[in-house]
């Protein structure tokens, strides 16, 4: 078990590196179009991401709201289907980086056990947000932002040694 441990990813056979970095790759096209998703559908604002789920502020009695609130059925499709997905990518990218040899300790625990703490948060914080109050966008946007660092840190580090082999430097 200690051999298994002690394995970097610079040492992995070529094919096997390969194989991840295809992987790291694919996962972070995907991430990085759910984050363009994001982006354009709350303007990385607070007032943008409670208005998404919560619904448009209206001022007169027969205003029509530009978003309307999530129903239930919505928030739970949402929640079920980005908490069960983003624990796999997580795995996976969290699995790989154990392997690294650059990010060690406590720091490589961290960056590794961080997303799925924020995970949680996040998808909780939304719920709080939509039934009750626009100020926990606050922290949903403070998780996802702590989650996607995580995400693209080690992403780099995984990159970085899978193309550069350290012992070669």
């Amino acid at each position: 078990m200690n051999k298994i441990i002690s394995i970097r990813l610079y040492e992995f056979p070529k094919k096997l590196r390969l194989l991840c970095l295809l992987t790291v790759i694919n996962l972070t096209i995907g991430v990085s179009v759910g984050l363009y998703y994001v982006g354009y559908t709350t303007q990385f604002s607070s007032a943008g991401t409670s208005e998404h789920f919560a619904g448009s502020k209206i001022s007169a009695q027969f205003d029509i709201p530009d978003k309307y609130p999530k129903p239930i059925s919505e928030l739970l499709n949402t929640t079920h289907t980005h908490i069960i997905s983003m624990t796999f990518i997580f795995l996976i990218i969290g699995g790989i980086f154990f392997f690294n040899s650059i990010i060690t300790g406590l720091l490589k625990t961290i960056l590794i056990v961080e997303p799925f703490v924020s995970i949680l948060i996040t998808f909780g914080g939304i719920w709080l947000m939509r039934f009750i109050h626009s100020g926990f966008s606050y922290i949903v946007i403070f998780s996802g932002l702590l989650m996607y660092l995580s995400y693209f840190i080690m992403v780099f580090i995984i990159c970085y040694e899978l193309v550069i082999n350290p012992s070669q430097r």
